[in-house]
This record gives structure tokens, sequence and C-alpha cells, in this order.
């Protein structure tokens, strides 16, 4: 099965195809840009699940987003 990078926030619905196990990827960004997504994985117990972050957030951020998400 195929792996997708979906975007949310201002970049809503957008989904990128990615190789499994990329550390990192770059999502093309305005005209001239590109942002950076690296893999990090959040893990609870013995389950866990890979993530792409932006560069700008921390792995705290990033979870913090997450939960205020689906808080609702």
């Amino acid at each position: 099965m195929q792996s997708h990078l979906f975007i949310g926030g201002g970049a809503d619905g957008l989904t990128y195809p990615i190789s499994d196990g990329a550390e990192s990827l770059q999502w093309p960004s305005g005209i001239t840009g590109r942002e950076t997504y690296n893999r990090q994985a959040l893990s609870f117990g013995d389950v866990s699940v890979v993530v792409y972050i932006h560069e700008s957030l921390t792995p705290e951020q990033a979870l913090n987003l997450l939960v205020e998400h689906y808080k609702a």
C-alpha cells in the first residue's frame, strides 16, 4: 500500500505520496520555496505511529497541535 503525507492547516486536504522509510521530504511551497517535513515516531507504550513534522515545529508542539485538533 502506498503511503501518503497529509497536509493540514492552511493547505488542508493536500496529500503527497512518499516512499516507506523516508527520513524527510520536501513539499513545494509558493513559487520558489520548499517546506521540509522530518520523520518522527510518536509512541505510547507498545504502540507507535510515524508522522512527518514540519521543520518549524518541535515534536512537543506537533503533539500539542494534534491533541488540540482531536479534542473536539
